[in-house]
């Protein structure tokens, strides 16, 4: 298993965004809102999961020796 070193400002972002993703897919899900209302929030929140995490895993995996230098 290869070993990575993250700041925890990265490690911030790739829970917010897990977080976000989480939400969204629970809302879609939930019946605290009305129809409607729960299609718009949860998607907006699960695209913006889905699209955030893109550039993050980028610049996670991106990283050559785990050191946080390129």
């Amino acid at each position: 298993m290869k070993e990575m070193k993250l700041t925890l400002p990265e490690l911030a972002l790739i829970a917010g965004t897990r977080g976000a993703l989480g939400a969204g897919v629970a809302l879609l899900l939930a019946d605290r809102l009305t129809k409607e209302q729960r299609r718009s929030v949860g998607w907006t929140l699960f695209l913006v999961g889905a699209i955030s995490t893109v550039p993050l895993a980028m610049e996670v995996y991106g990283k050559r020796d785990g050191c946080g230098e390129r």
